[in-house]
């Protein structure tokens, strides 16, 4: 039990599929190293779009993972899920069972893009007799956590929140819950997103959100500057194993982090841009805080949005600072991963979460890569800069995200004594 009263959730193990790497040792090994993800966009022919690069998993290969069948009756999005929730199975040494008292939230913001795209092409130039019969269930967005429970047995709670770039950390937060209730003994929790794609890439270039620096694409994302002028798309799959803190210390496992607090809120303000005062996203923040049952003083470090937009970044940063106080978040590191491995949309919450719990574990802190001299509208906070990252321990810290239509949330993370009871 926590010292809260109720059970303490920690996670056990992590699974990730990105433009990083396979694997969490491989992307911890790129981000140590100062490896970026960024490239030239070769999911598709882009001479005709205005951006070019983007963040793709290249080293990714379905039949790794899954049976040539299988991985046909899926979008990319989808097998990035199974692979990302196998990998976290293998690395917590979770035995699934008959999978009654195992659930799954794997979260996405869209679902089947590529599939979508390509089926919608094949009705309009071939008819619509021609459309596959798989259309529908390799796109419908709550398929990547249907394909985990399917590949891996899961009969227990599974469900896919679709919040826009908050999924992935809705995802975990509704995973403790589950925990916490009593509804499942461990649940895979996370997102997935393959969103490289002719028309995601040029709508959200149609939104003035994407880079079109040109140059080398590792330069490209700048969160936090002057001179950012958007993000770079990035494909992922990110899934954690959370378990109650008693239940992994029976199994025998190690818990790597606790997932202390959780919390949400609704901008109600704008379609795309987020209240520019920030007072809906503090007030996710500070729930997550609150949730946590740990004091503001005790988070040293935010794993911030960092979407690199004109609007959003500040916003980001007036909330950290009316959640954290003034004096205080003066002195908390916050930096962003998100130029390294591009804004993965349901995955990001994810995979940052992820990345969050290794940094803790490893005493160092990745750098906002890119960013040299801070934003006057960002100011007020201690930013990690000088790439790659920063030694530094830190027994808590905060996880956001913020999307599309004002969807805010935020987890606290800490180390597991610090949650738990004696």
């Amino acid at each position: 039990m926590s010292d809260n009263g109720r059970p303490a959730v920690v996670v056990t193990g992590i699974g990730l599929v990105s433009s990083l790497g396979i694997g969490k040792d491989d992307t911890w090994r790129a981000l140590r190293d100062g490896h970026s993800g960024a490239g030239p966009i070769t999911r598709f022919d882009s001479t005709h779009h205005r951006v070019h690069v983007a963040c793709e998993a290249t080293e990714f290969s379905p039949g790794d993972f899954m049976p040539a069948r299988a991985a046909r009756r899926m979008d990319m999005f989808a097998q990035f899920g199974v692979a990302a929730a196998r990998l976290a199975v293998e690395d917590a040494g979770l035995q699934i069972g008959d999978g009654e008292r195992v659930g799954a939230v794997i979260g996405s913001g869209a679902g089947g893009a590529a599939t979508r795209e390509q089926q919608m092409l094949t009705m309009m130039e071939r008819g619509p007799d021609r459309v596959s019969p798989l259309a529908i269930p390799a796109t419908v967005t709550n398929m990547a956590a249907a394909q985990v429970s399917l590949d891996l047995g899961i009969r227990g709670p599974v469900t896919a929140p679709c919040t826009a770039c908050a999924s992935g950390t809705d995802a975990i937060g509704l995973g403790a819950a589950t925990l916490r209730r009593g509804d499942a003994d461990a649940v895979l929790a996370g997102g997935a997103e393959a969103l490289v794609t002719p028309f995601w890439v040029a709508a959200f270039d149609a939104m003035t959100v994407l880079s079109r620096r040109d140059g080398d694409p590792t330069e490209a994302s700048r969160p936090y500057s002057a001179d950012r002028d958007g993000f770079l798309i990035g494909e992922a799959g990110a899934v954690l194993v959370l378990e109650r803190a008693e239940d992994a210390r029976a199994r025998g496992a190690t818990p790597l982090a606790a997932i202390a607090g959780y919390g949400t809120s609704a901008d109600a303000y704008h379609l795309t841009d987020p209240d520019p005062d920030g007072v809906p996203q503090a007030l996710a923040v500070s729930m997550a805080i609150a949730d946590s049952g740990l004091a503001a003083e005790s988070f040293d470090y935010v794993n911030s949005h960092g979407g690199a937009s004109k609007p959003g970044d500040p916003a980001e940063i007036r909330a950290l600072r009316a959640a954290l106080g003034e004096e205080r978040a003066r002195e908390v590191l916050v930096s962003t991963t998100k130029p390294i491995h591009g804004h993965c949309m349901g995955a990001a919450g994810a995979l940052e979460a992820a990345i969050t719990v290794m940094a803790m574990g490893d005493g160092w802190i990745p750098a906002t890569r890119n960013l040299t001299e801070v934003d006057a509208e960002c100011a007020g906070m201690e930013h990690v800069l000088g790439a790659p990252g920063r030694a530094v321990d830190v027994p808590a810290a905060i996880s956001t995200s913020f999307g599309l239509g004002g969807q805010n949330s935020a987890i606290a993370i800490a180390r597991p004594d610090l949650v738990e009871a004696g």
